[in-house]
């Protein structure tokens, strides 16, 4: 076995060897009843904390440096330990509900609950062995550094490019975006580009040819209904610059839609704030939905969040009041932890895209 594990392993035995069974707070009964009666100021400094978390599995980095193992976090995203995984998935969800009854009992956390197949736990927990994009071959996709990923052709109105000259994808979506732009048919916040680029990276890692159990297909994994509704026919629906096109309206159309509601909730905010805000419920808008997104600002139940944030917003960062409407929504209206997931992930390709040296001059990130 491997030594480090044998270390951590009689770590957590010693630890429990002092711990009996009066010295553990009873579980509560699911891990909703523990968000329901979670304070909406504890989403301060929560998307920083998401983030960190995420970064170390998606650079496979810091606790996840080890990819058999286990992170636990609190309802904050703050990290409270991690576990070697077993030997099974019944004998990893044992250690992690022992460990959540040992967290509870040393009062590092408020309360617990045991997860089970199917069953979240709490203290929650994030495995660092799981599918997700490799970055750099994806940002190396992106930026066109690899020949073969290079883009052109035509479509629509829209010429890229040519076969002796192709273009990155970068180039793409840039050329796309100011072509809309000059065109009036795109009203969206500033930001929103170099978002829409993070997005291309977790959705297919820059892949033609991505597709998903659910259908979704193309570099920005959209469903045949959708690129049908943007007038493009079943034959170009791999075709990257349709898909770019396509989710630009999409963007556009949810933009138009949601902008009421969060002007009647979220208005008064700072411009730079209410931008960024605004910005990250589009991205949660294209990965669950806008009629979801929606509710966490008008639904009588789901906005009662969105209320507090507006109204104590200076104590916020917009990424904690986008994290904290769906936090303390969880298990409502499919509202799961994935959501705050691929927030997190799509604000870390975007932040590879605009820290790479072949980025430094480009306008996608000024």
């Amino acid at each position: 076995m491997n030594p480090r594990r044998i270390a951590t392993m009689l770590v957590m035995l010693m630890g429990f060897a002092g711990i009996g069974a009066a010295d553990t707070p009873e579980p509560e009964a699911t891990w909703q009843d523990i968000i329901r009666a979670t304070p909406y100021w504890v989403s301060q400094g929560v998307f920083s904390n998401i983030v960190t978390i995420r970064r170390w599995v998606l650079a496979e980095s810091g606790y996840c440096s080890d990819q058999d193992r286990h992170i636990l976090y609190g309802l904050r995203g703050k990290f409270l330990g991690y576990i070697e995984d077993g030997q099974s998935r019944a004998e990893t969800q044992q250690r992690l509900n022992d460990t959540r009854a040992r967290l509870a009992s040393q009062d590092r956390v408020e309360a617990w609950t045991p997860g089970d197949e199917g069953m979240v736990g709490y203290p929650f927990a994030l495995a660092c062995d799981q599918p997700h994009v490799n970055l750099n071959e994806a940002l190396a996709r992106f930026l066109g550094t690899l020949p073969g990923e290079r883009v052109w052709g035509t479509w629509d109105d829209l010429s890229l490019g040519s076969a002796s000259e192709p273009l990155p994808l970068h180039d793409a979506l840039m050329h796309i975006y100011s072509t809309r732009k000059q065109q009036q048919r795109l009203d969206l916040p500033p930001e929103l580009p170099r978002y829409l680029a993070g997005q291309l990276l977790i959705e297919s890692g820059g892949q033609t040819r991505a597709h998903s159990a659910a259908g979704a297909r193309g570099i920005m994994q959209l469903l045949p209904s959708v690129l049908t509704d943007c007038g493009v026919p079943e034959r170009n629906h791999w075709h990257r610059m349709a898909q770019i096109d396509c989710a630009l309206k999409l963007m556009h159309q949810n933009a138009r839609n949601l902008r009421p509601e969060f002007q009647d909730r979220f208005g008064a905010l700072p411009n730079d704030k209410r931008d960024r805000l605004f910005t990250l419920l589009l991205i949660q808008a294209y990965h669950g939905g806008l009629g979801r997104v929606r509710t966490l600002l008008a639904d009588e139940t789901l906005s009662a969040p969105a209320q507090y944030f507006a109204e104590h917003q200076q104590r916020f960062s917009a990424g904690d009041i986008a994290f904290g409407l769906i936090f303390h929504n969880l298990g409502r209206d499919r509202f799961g932890l994935a959501s705050l997931y691929y927030l997190a992930d799509v604000e870390l390709a975007t932040e590879a895209i605009c820290n790479a040296p072949a980025m430094n001059e480009k306008a996608l990130c000024q």
